[in-house]
């Protein structure tokens, strides 16, 4: 039986409220603005949008992967000094949202998604024109703030647009889109290495951000109206994130899908020293590599909503979680077999659940918070980055090898977001005991 919409008659919403026999996430306000906002439809084109502005970031991330080598050949530096590009990105792409997001519930999304655009145009431009490793690295900070205003606002769009059902499937679809950029984009990035130079790497994600920047000014615009608006203060500020951060509506399931990204991207950084190092891949055989993986992502981003209709999203998102957890378990325990088939079956199962729980997490954290979207969005956005630093630096410094390591990370990280989801689950069944 689906679940129906439930209003909400006071500011205080219940946990029963929020999940309706666990089946749906329900949020239904009496008002004429979110009835209009939940009929809103996702279209190709606005599927598009909020695609491209979340996938910014990874792409960003991954489409250089394959260059690596040869940047460290043509700016004489080691593979660490280039890890340094990497966890920078992740630091200044976590601390820019959490400006990005407050300023876009007071101001609107369109200029600061303008803004953002063309900051990372900036920053890919230095990052081309870089002749040591500072100038590659100020660039890639400069390209993070860019992409971090694109990928929070990606969220907050998605929820100024869309409702309950709708918004758990405006995700899912973004996500999968989303999750095949770090897929295919070294693909992209090794044939141009290749071809023209790993400079031409940067001015391609360049010319992305314009495309991206042009279609959002002629078709979407604003979407967070000035009546929706909220006065901005740094008290208010500070104090709307300390609400958000001591809320477990928001905090629990936002915290569960950080630590698996964290996971996720933990991989992507140390996937050169694994797949090239260790287990002697070229960087055109990674780049295949990291494609194929893609087909599981897509298989859980589609078959997430449906798992969420038959079963409710906690229950769903609780499936997710146990294959992130058997998937990395069994990447640990076969981290010291020779070649790629151990790996392989450990890490396809992590990336199916990563594909179920993502979405899923991010639909139930966003939900009750629709006047607070971009603060909300900002929130998990810095959580993501935040845990995604954090995991490569573990794996990067752990006194052991680097498949044990990273296995290591990733199970720790999907262990404790299980952990952390699990009081989610047991308050839907304490608010409606059919669920159990």
């Amino acid at each position: 039986m689906v679940g129906r919409w439930q209003p909400l008659t006071g500011s205080r919403r219940t946990w029963g409220q929020v999940i309706d026999r666990g089946e749906n996430i329900l949020l239904k306000t009496g008002s004429t603005m979110e009835a209009e906002r939940a009929r809103t439809d996702l279209t190709p084109g606005t599927l598009f949008l909020l695609a491209g502005l979340a996938a910014l970031g990874s792409l960003a991330t991954n489409i250089i992967l394959p260059a690596f080598p040869q940047i460290g050949v043509d700016l004489g530096v080691t593979p660490r000094d280039l890890a340094l590009t990497l966890s920078s990105f992740f630091v200044a792409f976590a601390f820019g949202q959490i400006f990005v997001g407050p300023l876009s519930d007071r101001f609107g999304r369109q200029w600061l998604v303008l803004g953002g655009l063309a900051t990372f145009v900036v920053g890919s431009a230095m990052c081309a024109l870089a002749g040591d490793i500072s100038l590659l690295i100020l660039g890639r900070v400069t390209q993070a703030l860019g992409a971090c205003a694109a990928s929070v606002l990606s969220r907050a769009i998605a929820r100024d647009l869309f409702e309950g059902e709708a918004l758990t499937r405006a995700l899912a679809l973004t996500m999968v889109v989303m999750a095949a950029s770090p897929g295919f984009s070294p693909l992209i990035g090794n044939a141009a290495n290749s071809l023209f130079g790993w400079q031409v790497i940067f001015l391609g994600v360049a010319t992305f951000a314009v495309v991206l920047a042009g279609y959002y000014w002629r078709t979407l615009g604003e979407t967070h109206p000035a009546a929706r608006r909220e006065a901005l203060s740094l008290t208010a500020v500070a104090s709307g994130y300390v609400r958000l951060a001591t809320d477990a509506r928001f905090i629990l399931p936002a915290l569960a899908v950080s630590l698996i990204i964290g996971a996720l991207y933990t991989f992507f950084a140390t996937a050169p020293a694994v797949l090239i190092s260790v287990l002697g891949l070229s960087g055109l055989q990674m780049a295949l590599y990291f494609a194929a993986t893609v087909v599981i992502v897509f298989a859980a981003g589609f078959l997430a909503p449906r798992l969420a209709r038959r079963h409710g999203p906690v229950v769903a998102a609780l499936i997710g979680l146990g294959f992130a957890v058997v998937g990395a378990g069994v990447m640990l325990a076969t981290s010291g077999a020779p070649g790629l088939t151990a790996l392989t079956v450990g890490l396809s199962l992590f990336l199916f659940g990563m594909g179920v729980i993502n979405p899923l997490g991010a639909a139930i954290a966003l939900q009750p918070f629709g006047r607070e979207a971009g603060l909300a969005s900002a929130l998990l956005g810095f959580l993501q980055m935040g845990c995604a630093a954090i995991g490569s630096a573990l794996a990067s410094v752990l006194p052991m090898a680097a498949t044990i390591s990273l296995a290591a990370v990733m199970l720790g990280a999907s262990l404790l977001a299980t952990a952390v989801f699990v009081p989610i689950s047991l308050r839907a069944r304490q608010a409606d005991p059919a669920t159990s």
